[in-house]
């Protein structure tokens, strides 16, 4: 058994915090999203792993993944999820394989899909139920046997949706080989899941255990940084002084937590720098990350992300990496900001 994990999307949803870099190196819980698809798959015992990148996110990829057994695999262009499958034909041979899209959190692992699949089928989908199906694609079931896909309808047949796990045999490639683009110029790993029962093969689906989170956009990104903290074991390995740390609280290696309250679930990053702060619960700070004299909550700071002497509480909120957040004293009172493309300010 194989693993391939895609991580060539540029992620367009998340912008500006893709602008410059792929969304499965964004941390959540302090750690980069696509860290946890590779251990779910090491995990479920799958140890050759492959991941599909573009030429914009290969380098990004590579940094994130240092020091894990992977080996890469290049997608010039963005062409869908069965094109990458293609892509990888020569890395996958003629094993079966788990697809995993290196954007997607599973809290309980992947191991239920990989046993569903050792009962002979030619597949296993992740199912998952949603309040609204017509964002994804959804399945149609007689028993546990899947007998129709549908990309994002207009009229959901059902409330379970595609999630980010598929597990093949090597029939799949053959029928990717035949698939046409669809609509929207790409081959979709659903058609060719619908290809595979159009043959009369067995598919199943089965449904996830635990919660489930596409990050694909910011408050989905918020929301797994959540969920992941909630499982947060306490550690303190850096410097905590005259600071009072109540509940799971991470204070990373070379981390610096001076004159401060952290309320956890919280996790400060290496490096990362709190003096005269209130961090609150459901936040994490990336490597060298600084707040001072400020207070957050429920946010995520990325590396070398800076917030100074900020009047009021920042929530809900995401800095990417070194951006800056810092009040402006003096005359003229006003704001000043250098903003990116779709960016997005709330000023009280």
């Amino acid at each position: 058994m194989k693993g391939l994990i895609l991580a060539a999307g540029r992620g367009t949803r998340l912008r500006p915090l893709t602008h410059t870099r792929p969304k499965p190196v964004i941390r959540v819980a302090g750690r980069p999203i696509i860290h946890y698809a590779v251990e779910n798959l090491l995990e479920a015992g799958v140890e050759e792993i492959g991941v599909v990148v573009s030429p914009e996110t290969g380098k990004d990829i590579q940094e994130a993944l240092a020091g894990y057994p992977v080996r890469y695999v290049l997608q010039e262009e963005p062409q869908g999820l069965a094109h990458a499958v293609a892509v990888a034909r020569g890395f996958l041979g003629d094993s079966p394989f788990v697809l995993y899209l290196g954007d997607n959190l599973f809290q309980k692992g992947i191991r239920p899909f990989l046993e569903a699949f050792r009962q002979g089928v030619s597949a296993v989908i992740a199912l998952v139920r949603v309040e609204d199906p017509r964002q994804f694609g959804v399945a149609v079931l007689e028993g546990k046997r899947i007998v129709r896909l549908l990309e994002k309808p207009k009229d959901p047949p059902s409330d379970l949706a595609v999630a980010g796990v598929y597990v093949f045999t090597p029939e799949v490639l053959e029928v990717i080989q035949d698939l046409k683009p669809s609509a929207r110029g790409e081959y979709e790993i659903t058609d060719a899941i619908q290809g595979l029962i159009d043959r009369g093969l067995e598919v199943v689906g089965v449904e996830v255990e635990g919660w489930w989170k596409d990050t694909g956009r910011p408050r989905d990104l918020l929301d797994a940084n959540r969920l992941l903290l909630e499982e947060l074991l306490p550690k303190v390995e850096g410097e905590v002084e005259g600071s009072a740390l109540t509940g799971r609280v991470v204070v990373a290696p070379g981390a610096r937590v001076v004159g401060s309250t952290v309320i956890g679930p919280a996790f400060i990053g290496e490096g990362a720098v709190v003096e005269g702060a209130y961090i609150g619960p459901f936040t994490s700070l990336g490597p060298g990350a600084r707040v001072m004299r400020s207070e957050v909550e429920y946010s995520i700071l990325e590396d070398y992300a800076v917030l100074e002497d900020v009047a009021l509480r920042l929530q809900e909120s995401i800095l990417g990496v070194g951006a800056k957040v810092q009040s402006r004293h003096g005359l003229p009172r006003a704001h000043r900001l250098i903003l990116g493309d779709l960016s997005q300010v709330e000023l009280a």
